[in-house]
């Protein structure tokens, strides 16, 4: 009577092997709407020739227009080719899924002996046994790993999305320093060719005329250094959004967008961060996907290799066998404690890294809450009370000098006095707008300070 076993076991592996399959959006949906409850735009994974043709197009679209932070970051999502790199990650993941949740494919062994007229053949097929029993934990396993993946997905486009928001706010402002600066220096330049008209007919003195020539002179410098500044932000700007060729040609609006009227007040910010911080949520899969992983190297610490199949022989004029073979390492030399400690040990690591970033995570929106309202209160302050107040003094000024009680150069070292209050104005409402994507980025997405999509 033949074993039922040779029988089962072929059943059992075909069976299991068609309960691992992909899923129909690779994964892209979860990540999708990860990033959507934490910048209120959704990601698309471009895995086809159409879907990148189609993410072009709505690139245009959006270029076509003066940009916004809303508009920058779409396109960022839309065109970053870094993070579209990373999303193949999902795929990867997706594939140890699968790969883990089917039986591995059985081995089979002929073999054949001839001499002395007589042929002796062997044939086996044998299949993974251990596997097979370690199949539904191994699939667990890496069903938390493609979980994991999916989170790091959403984490590199939180992460490309504050770069690009950071990107814009820095060149919009860079781009507004330049046009004031240009409206300096032209003053300098009429300041300093009256000046030397003056000074040529007698009426100015050398030193005044040499001040007004150095205003001049740093006014030259000062525009030069907020052209180049502003292209070094232009170019920032471009990497973060993915463009190159006639995509270069995208407009900036004139000035920041306006301070809100009130504050954003966070309510519970660290436990806010605790519970959806991106970074800690994927440190918390890995650890419990290395505790499972623990689980299954304890379970087979003794037993590493078990397969079993069946086997037949047949011989020259003699009838087939039919039978089947167990192959068992025996734990002669290696009893399995290694493997666990070095499990036990990566758990503990997970464990220890899960910790500390709760710890980050909490700091840092504590950090990042503070610059935010300094940042507001400060760009408030320059906007409510430093320029107005420049600009009072601006006017008085230009009412004495209509009623003959004060010279032109009068009026241009008011207007020298204006400069670092303007310049500073602009710098404030920048930093404003850098905070607040610092701390929306810390409340439930990264570390503000991290690198976009990188691991």
């Amino acid at each position: 009577m033949n074993p039922p076993f040779p029988r089962l076991a072929p059943l059992a592996a075909l069976l299991l092997a068609g309960c691992a399959a992909f899923t129909p959006d690779g994964g892209a949906g979860r990540v999708s709407e990860l990033t959507q409850q934490r910048i209120g735009q959704s990601v698309s994974l471009q895995r086809s020739a159409a879907e990148v043709d189609s993410a072009g197009l709505r690139v245009s679209e959006l270029l076509g227009q003066a940009l916004t932070a809303d508009s920058a970051v779409e396109i960022a999502l839309l065109n970053n080719r870094g993070l579209q790199a990373s999303f193949a990650e999902l795929g990867i993941a997706e594939a140890e899924r699968v790969r883990a949740g089917r039986l591995a494919n059985p081995g089979i062994g002929f073999g054949r002996l001839a001499g002395h007229s007589t042929t002796e053949i062997d044939r086996s097929v044998v299949f993974d046994l251990l596997g097979l029993l370690a199949l539904p934990a191994a699939s667990q396993v890496a069903q938390r790993q493609f979980e994991q993946a999916q989170y790091q997905a959403a984490f590199d486009a939180v992460g490309v999305a504050a770069e690009a928001s950071r990107a814009f706010f820095g060149a919009v402002a860079a781009q507004d320093l330049v046009g004031y600066y240009e409206q300096v220096k032209d003053a300098a330049d009429a300041s300093g060719e009256l000046a030397r008209r003056m000074l040529q007919a007698g009426n100015f003195s050398k030193l005044a005329q040499m001040r007004e020539q150095a205003f001049e002179a740093d006014a030259t410098a000062n525009l030069a250094r907020a052209r180049q500044q502003a292209v070094a932000e232009r170019e920032r700007l471009v990497r973060a959004l993915g463009l190159s060729g006639a995509q270069l040609a995208f407009k900036l609006p004139a000035h920041l967008p306006e301070l809100p009227q009130t504050p954003f007040e966070p309510r519970d910010a660290e436990q806010t961060a605790v519970d959806k911080r991106l970074d800690l949520l994927m440190a918390r899969r890995s650890a419990e996907a290395t505790a499972k992983s623990l689980g299954l190297t304890r379970s087979t610490r003794f037993v590493n290799v078990l397969e079993a199949g069946y086997t037949n022989k047949s011989q020259t004029g003699e009838p087939r066998s039919n039978g089947y073979e167990v192959r068992l390492e025996l734990p002669l030399f290696d009893f399995g404690a290694a493997r666990t400690a070095r499990a036990e040990a990566v758990y503990m690591q997970a464990v220890h890294r899960t910790a500390e970033i709760a710890v980050n995570a909490r700091s840092e929106v504590r950090e990042s809450y503070s610059a935010y309202r300094t940042a507001y209160d400060l760009a408030r302050h320059y906007r409510d009370e430093v320029v107005p107040l420049r600009k009072r003094i601006s006017d008085e000024n230009l009412l004495r000098y209509n009623g003959m009680l004060a010279s032109v150069f009068e009026l241009l070292a008011d207007a020298r006095d204006q400069v670092a209050a303007v310049t500073a104005a602009i710098e404030a409402q920048r930093d404003y707008w850098l905070a607040e994507t610092n701390l929306q980025t810390a409340l439930t997405g990264r570390s503000p300070g991290g690198n976009p999509a990188t691991r």
